[in-house]
């Protein structure tokens, strides 16, 4: 299973980017398909939405700022960043908690995409 994200760059304050997100590979479901980010000196964190199954959700800080879709064969996601803030500003990687097909059998695990990096100017 590969992730590769793109859309990563630098943007104005704001401004908007597009970040998307493509799983490749023997995926038979997934658990979440999700972004996370790192700001520098600060540990990873999940971005504050969630595709799960098929609902999304948001919390405060991003609402009405991020909206997530994914594509008809779900296996690429795409994260639409409208009135970025300085503060927004990190390595976004994508994760996916997936079932996969693996010797023959059905495997579960979590994979990581290689990272974009997103830069918001003030």
């Amino acid at each position: 299973v590969t992730l590769v994200e793109s859309g990563g760059g630098l943007a104005q304050a704001g401004g908007s980017l597009r970040l998307s997100c493509a799983a490749s590979g023997a995926i038979v479901d997934f658990k979440t398909f999700d972004w996370y980010r790192q700001a520098p000196g600060k540990q990873r964190e999940k971005v504050p939405y969630i595709i799960h199954v098929d609902s999304t959700n948001y919390t405060d800080s991003v609402k009405g700022r991020f909206t997530n879709s994914r594509n008809d064969d779900k296996k690429t996601m795409f994260l639409q960043m409208n009135s970025l803030r300085p503060e927004d500003t990190a390595v976004y990687y994508c994760h996916a908690d997936v079932l996969y097909y693996s010797d023959g059998d059905i495997s579960s695990g979590e994979f990581w995409g290689q990272g974009t990096q997103v830069t918001i100017s003030s």
